[in-house]
């Protein structure tokens, strides 16, 4: 078992374990990609890619695959670089691109698929925000393209509360601090909590709009994208989700949920 304390702990490493499931998020991009258009994608840009975790698996999938990443901290992405590209083989590495820039100034080159994960699409607080956003991506896909962001909901997600989760050497705090119901404003933190009693507070923080399906899916079609769908994850026998999405039209609300929106352009 790692042993961490709040001195010697990697927060974009405890991020990674706690956060992040870059497989499952690059195969349900092929996925649902495959079903949509009868063949494998093979570009893929990730937006607010971080470290750029989700990237380093897309690559891992198949030998002709290329992927983007994109972030406006060039520190992450140095860190992602250093501790995620470079432990690719060295065909792999070479197919993991980082751009240094706002995701809003993306156009080239044109890929099959972009995806907008954790949540950080969110930092778009005002509608024409995110539906300039969107239209962005919409002109960067190619027609045959497709377009992913997950989102989370459910009464909790408007709750002053905080989750704990733990995991080998740690434990995971989600901290809901803030919520305003007039305007769907969020602050959200993530700490760390160590064996040894130290905490690394407040280790990532956001401002966001809690922005819900129908409004992101009214966004999308105000930004020129044609469709939307759907897929909502499953539960497990004790409430939880259980990762695994399905396309859904209508769905009973829970406390919390997850869910991905996928357009076309």
């Amino acid at each position: 078992m790692a042993k961490y304390s709040a001195r010697t702990a990697d927060k974009h490493e405890l991020y990674q374990v706690a956060v992040q499931s870059p497989k499952e998020e690059a195969a349900f991009i092929d996925r649902i990609y495959q079903k949509a258009y009868g063949r494998r994608p093979t570009l893929f840009r990730e937006d607010f890619c971080g470290t750029a975790l989700i990237s380093c698996a897309w690559v891992r999938l198949r030998r002709e695959n290329h992927a983007y990443g994109v972030d406006l901290h060039q520190p992450t992405l140095d860190w992602g670089k250093d501790r995620n590209v470079s432990w690719l083989a060295a065909h792999a590495a070479a197919r993991v691109h980082l751009i240094n820039d706002n995701v809003v100034n993306i156009r080239e080159p044109k890929v099959h698929a972009v995806g907008a994960f954790n949540f950080s699409y969110y930092i778009f607080k005002q509608l024409d925000q995110l539906v300039g956003y969107f239209k962005g991506v919409r002109e960067s896909l190619h027609e045959e393209g497709l377009f992913v962001l997950d989102a989370y909901g459910g009464y909790e997600a408007q709750q002053v509360m905080k989750e704990v989760t733990r995991y080998p050497g740690f434990t995971y705090i989600w901290d809901q601090s803030e919520y305003d119901p007039i305007s769907d404003h969020t602050v959200c933190h993530i700490h760390f909590k160590f064996p040894d009693g130290t905490m690394l507070r407040n280790a990532f923080s956001y401002d966001w709009r809690l922005w819900t399906l129908a409004g992101i899916r009214d966004a999308l079609h105000l930004a020129g994208f044609r469709s939307t769908e759907v897929y909502w994850e499953g539960t497990n026998r004790h409430g939880g989700g259980n990762g695994v999405y399905r396309k859904r039209k209508k769905v009973e609300n829970f406390a919390a949920w997850n869910a991905y929106t996928v357009a076309r352009p």
